[in-house]
């Protein structure tokens, strides 16, 4: 099991709350969130890098800065966060290396990860970065299906052990072709634990992770993982039902929060000043929710030590 070295682990106490718990605002989104803001394909080719570097500026001034962290892509948002002062100094800067998408193998359908170019350990320092995020795609069952995304993983795992530099690890499963609904869902709490397995075996850290579908594959995750803290994602869940998951993974061994769309998705818009009313009185209360029950957790682990 990798551990985190000192400079590592300065960086993760970073990315977390004071009571030590990972509340990480996601928006490393470029092409979900073209789709929130336009509904017609046409209209979402016509907004531009700069625009969603709008987006995500007031999505890191009127809410990340209520967090312990933001994440945020190289392409639209960094450094503009930094330069221009967005993004307060005590608010931690996770920068993703993931590209939008994905490609497609030839014949299987299998996904294939992508990087954006030019984005490694060094840059992500040079960019003002806490740390970096890594995503790939999992299928945990098809061995054959991660060659692929697992060297990926790896290279960028050892890329930043090597810098010394923070890096947290996701993984994203999905439906292959020719599998109904029904039967992804029911393989997806054992996909979540294989993915996870896979994933401390290339050597990650910290790790964010879909939701592991119960309280007992949350256990699971708890028991593989060790000492290697992992944080849930939202998945672009509706808050209540996201609220109802991070109940349930905290309260089973789960580090903390690292969501996005939860939280902002029904509050971004075009229209800036739209964007900042709907951030301040429907995103943030939801953050507090959140924050509110990371805190009970926390509180419950300390009085039961």
């Amino acid at each position: 099991m990798a551990k985190m070295t000192t400079a590592e682990y300065r960086g993760y106490q970073q990315i977390c709350d004071r009571d030590g718990m990972m509340m990480v605002i996601a928006c490393d989104q470029r092409g979900g969130m073209r789709q929130l803001l336009a509904a017609d394909p046409a209209e979402q080719a016509k907004i531009s890098d700069a625009t969603l570097g709008d987006t995500k500026a007031d999505i890191a001034r009127h809410l990340a800065n209520e967090a312990s962290c933001v994440l945020l892509d190289p392409i639209c948002a960094v450094p503009k966060v930094i330069d221009e002062t967005v993004l307060a100094r005590d608010v931690g800067l996770v920068v993703g290396l993931d590209a939008s998408g994905w490609d497609t193998a030839p014949g299987t359908g299998y996904r294939l990860s992508k990087l954006v170019p030019g984005i490694d350990a060094r840059r992500v320092r040079a960019l003002g970065g806490t740390g970096g995020k890594i995503m790939v795609y999992l299928r945990s069952d098809l061995p054959e299906a991660n060659t692929h995304n697992l060297d990926i993983m790896r290279r960028v795992i050892e890329d930043f052990a090597r810098e010394d530099l923070l890096l947290v690890t996701e993984f994203l499963t999905y439906r292959v072709e020719g599998e109904s609904a029904e039967d992804y869902a029911a393989k997806l709490p054992s996909l979540i634990e294989g993915g996870t397995r896979l994933s401390l075996e290339a050597g990650a850290k910290v790790l964010k992770i879909p939701y592991p579908g119960d309280a007992a594959t949350c256990a699971a995750i708890t028991r593989l993982s060790g000492e290697v803290p992992w944080a849930v994602l939202s998945a672009g869940v509706d808050h209540a039902t996201f609220l109802g998951q991070v109940e349930t993974a905290m309260a089973n061994g789960a580090s903390g929060v690292i969501a996005g769309r939860a939280l902002w998705k029904d509050c971004i818009s075009l229209d800036r000043a739209v964007t900042r009313e709907r951030l301040t009185t429907i995103a943030v209360p939801r953050l507090r929710e959140i924050q509110a029950v990371l805190a009970r957790h926390r509180r419950a682990e300390r009085e039961a030590a």
